[in-house]
């Protein structure tokens, strides 16, 4: 009898230390960026009402930032003078020492039933584990569970930044500072603050009181409708007055409050362009000396200069950081180029011309800025007309800026707009809130690289880290600014942490799952990932096959699929890896959950067609911004997706004008080809297309025209699809021509023929 009772007691006691393992490892970790190191162990930590906090001498300022975490409440802390008799539970706050061969950026975070230890060097290394620990408690179905776990920790690169741009729409200090703690929850450490442009200035100059009383201010609150209507600026207190700014009381207290989590905040001044508002409110810093004329400062007029330093000065007395960034980018040097003052600046400077001038300015500002013990950062247009090695770049039109700057021994900051421009679409433009244009979905940031093999070995040093640009044109609203920042902003924090070699973009849409509960706890605005599914093929001409991968935002998606035209069902083929198909075949699939359809159906149908490989002959070349696949583009079986700039929409600027040869008369029954429509970057459709055809090549005879129908002003992503029923004539040579209307940009993928 007591036998069987023992038995079950033990039975019991085993139960109930089990669980929390069984619990666990239904629950696991899911930290984001994702550690260097990470060990998950037995057992669990729970956070008690009111913990004993213990810490090292040096760490008595340190320890105040505990009490960030949700759930670590403490009274007076301990002081440890020595680790070797320290308590057996508790949470610990430890100075790194020599015996913990702790990397100088590194923490560590041990945890287990009874302590949480972090070991950091100083109060950066705290602030990450901290994030650790709060990111922890907010993906946890129970937050006051803390798993046991042993992680060591370090960034990989020393820059991991968030540009936000308040003068296209301003934003709040309290959002701001909303902002701030979302950065420092995923070890984000740097915020641009992009305080000045042509459509607002944003921060109180004490000198320059105008500044705020009227370019500050615009007549309508979004910036597309003042863009399109005048682009006037109007007086503080005018009833149709938008805008606003910060206070440097206020600014300080941001800066301020950045700091305390680890966030460095770089102000923005923009020059010598982007300036139309300061223009207008001082027309003499101009080249015309009017207002609304320029949008760049006389670059010849020393008055300029003396405006450009007395800001400096209130702004570097605001801001402590070593950045000061000016901008520096897509000047129009019109202006400059008759104007007697920056002509003689030119002559008397040795200029040689306008580029030179710019230069003359940038450097002119650099060398201010050193003069005070501060850098000057700016895009990567500073660099033309050469730059002293002290400044930084931003490479914001491409890599390619980096690669240059970086080889010449620059340091330099990563932002390539086809990877990190967070105003980019997201997902399909068609049903989305209106962007800038481009397509930038969340696997195609966690993609990037920011260290490109073009730069070399030995200065690979100089890429100092990553940042998204946050351009906010069409971004009215703070929920509208989460909405395009969340979740693309967690995969930044993880190309900047976590070294390239353990980023797998499957692991991390994993681990981002459980994230989308904490931006849910949070009430983050962010981008629900779409039902919708995406399919694509790859031709192999070789092997005379198309190869089909069917695929959706949804992690894990239950995908069903049809090849003989019907609507998918929840009977229809359930889709597991890719199709090999031969012949020409329409595919539709959807994304099924609990026996229903969600999302709405893709319909793709794969061509097979007798154009593939044929030779072409362009009568107007590709652009050489959007080469694609050069000549073989058009007639490789491979369609484009949704971005204009995924390598297989080809660009052309006047007519599109190409001739196919067959090499012998064909009989051909139709040809199609699709063009894209995207005005806000100047993509449009042909006003219309007309195919011709020749047996000589030389004596072509018009077969038939259409006209787009697809209004200029629609601001949605459009496709049109020009078909040409041929009626089986006979042909050698076909010629296309798409009539450029808008002198824009004209996008076609495949030249489709049957």
């Amino acid at each position: 009898m007591e036998k069987k009772k023992f038995s079950t007691g033990l039975s019991l006691w085993v139960f109930l230390c089990l669980c929390p393992t069984i619990l666990f490892a239904q629950d696991s970790l899911s930290i984001i960026p994702a550690p260097t190191f990470l060990q998950e162990k037995p057992g669990y930590f729970q956070y008690p009402e009111l913990a004993e906090v213990y810490v090292s001498q040096d760490f008595t300022e340190e320890v105040e930032l505990l009490r960030t975490h949700p759930y670590i409440h403490f009274e007076t802390p301990h002081k440890l003078k020595s680790r070797k008799k320290m308590p057996e539970s508790g949470i610990f706050l430890l100075k790194a020492e020599a015996e913990d061969r702790l990397p100088q950026r590194a923490y560590q975070l041990e945890v287990d039933t009874g302590k949480i230890t972090i070991i950091a060097h100083d109060r950066q290394g705290v602030i990450h584990a901290l994030a650790t620990l709060t990111q922890i408690a907010y993906t946890q179905s129970n937050e006051r569970l803390l798993p046991a776990v042993s992680i060591q920790d370090e960034p990989a690169f020393v820059y991991r930044g968030l540009m936000l741009d308040v003068s296209r729409h301003f934003y709040p200090i309290s959002f701001l500072k909303r902002m701030i703690d979302l950065m420092a929850l995923y070890k984000l450490n740097t915020f641009h603050w992009h305080l000045t442009d042509g459509a607002g200035w944003r921060l109180e100059i004490k000198k320059y009181p105008q500044l705020t009383q009227k370019a500050a201010w615009r007549n309508y609150p979004r910036w597309k409708d003042w863009w399109n209507s005048g682009r006037r600026y109007l007086e503080v207190g005018d009833p149709n007055a938008s805008g606003g700014y910060y206070t440097q009381e206020e600014a300080r207290d941001f800066v301020g409050y950045a700091a305390e989590k680890g966030i460095t905040v770089i102000p923005e001044i923009e020059m010598p362009g982007h300036s139309e508002e300061v223009l207008a409110t001082f027309p003499q810093l101009s080249c015309s000396g009017e207002a609304y004329r320029n949008a760049e400062f006389c670059i010849g007029n020393e008055e300029t200069f003396s405006f450009i330093t007395n800001v400096l000065d209130e702004v570097m007395d605001i801001f402590p950081s070593t950045y000061i960034h000016i901008g520096g980018d897509e000047a129009d040097k019109k202006a400059w180029k008759n104007c007697p003052k920056c002509q003689e600046r030119i002559k008397s400077d040795n200029l040689q011309n306008e580029e030179g001038l710019q230069s003359y300015a940038i450097k002119r500002v650099e060398a201010y800025l050193k003069d005070k013990g501060r850098k000057l950062i700016g895009w990567d247009e500073i660099l033309e007309g050469g730059l002293p090695p002290e400044a930084t770049v931003m490479s914001w039109r491409g890599e390619q800026g980096g690669i240059e700057a970086a080889n010449a021994g620059h340091d330099v900051i990563m932002t390539p707009g086809a990877y990190l421009y967070f105003d980019s679409y997201q997902s399909n433009p068609i049903g989305q809130p209106e962007a800038m244009g481009g397509f930038l979905p969340l696997e195609k940031v966690y993609s990037y690289h920011p260290i490109p093999a073009e730069i070399a070995a030995d200065q690979q040093k100089h890429i100092l880290g990553v940042q998204a640009n946050v351009w906010t044109e069409y971004m009215p609203t703070q929920e509208q600014v989460e909405y395009m920042v969340f979740p693309r902003a967690i995969a930044l924090a993880e190309i900047g942490w976590t070294p390239a070699d353990k980023r797998v973009w499957q692991d991390f849409k994993k681990r981002l799952q459980k994230h989308y509960l904490l931006l849910q706890r949070l009430h983050v605005n962010y981008y629900r990932p779409s039902y919708d599914v995406s399919i694509a093929s790859k031709y192999d001409i070789n092997k005379k096959k198309a190869t089909v991968t069917i695929s959706s935002e949804q992690y894990s998606p239950e995908i069903r699929y049809t090849t003989d035209g019907s609507e998918p069902t929840m009977a229809s083929t359930l889709y597991i890896d890719s199709l090999s198909l031969v012949n020409t075949t329409t595919i539709k699939a959807a994304v099924f959950k609990d026996s229903v359809r969600f999302g709405k159906v893709e319909d793709f149908t794969v061509d097979i067609h007798k154009g593939i490989g044929k030779k072409i002959v362009y009568n107007n070349q590709w652009n050489d911004k959007y080469p694609a696949k050069l000549d073989s583009s058009l007639l490789n079986g491979q369609y484009g997706g949704l971005s204009y700039g995924d390598g297989e929409w080809q660009g052309f600027l006047g007519d599109f004008d190409v001739t196919l040869d067959f090499e012998r008369r064909e009989e051909l029954h139709e040809i199609k080809l699709r063009f894209m429509q995207l005005a806000g970057p100047g993509v449009y459709i042909p006003g219309s297309v007309k195919i011709l055809a020749s047996d000589d090549g030389r004596h072509f005879r018009e077969m038939e025209k259409i006209d787009n129908d697809v209004p200029t002003t629609d601001p949605s992503l459009r496709f049109k699809t020009f078909s040409f029923d041929l009626e089986g004539r006979l042909a050698r040579y076909i010629r296309i021509v798409g009539q450029n209307n808008r002198k824009g940009f004209l996008f076609t993928d495949e030249i489709v023929v049957y």
